[in-house]
């Protein structure tokens, strides 16, 4: 799971406090700076989430349509190209009547 590789989470950056010091950062800005991470964080581990159940549904639906392969019957053997033409040729028949062989 990808929440083991990440450090931080938006409740540490939301609890983060910073000491100040002489001719230091704007407090005002910092806090802006870091709610707008906070609102990637949140967004990106939704984004994640989604793609995780996603992926899920994705990975059923595979196994799903493999099984269905596997169950349904193989293609008969022994059709060979000789019956596919006479097939055709009997269809041409059909369709066109007997003007194609005059």
């Amino acid at each position: 799971m990808i929440s083991d590789k990440v450090k931080l989470t938006a409740k540490d950056i939301l609890e983060k406090e910073f000491k100040s010091g002489m001719r230091g950062y704007k407090p005002e800005d910092v806090d802006k700076f870091l709610d707008l991470i906070i609102k990637d964080y949140e967004t990106f581990h939704q984004e994640i989430e989604d793609l995780q159940q996603e992926n899920l549904r994705l990975k059923k639906q595979a196994e799903g349509a493999a099984k269905q392969r596997s169950a349904a019957p193989q293609q008969q053997t022994g059709t060979t190209n000789f019956d596919i033409l006479k097939r055709l040729s009997n269809l041409e028949k059909h369709v066109f009547g007997n003007k194609l062989y005059d």
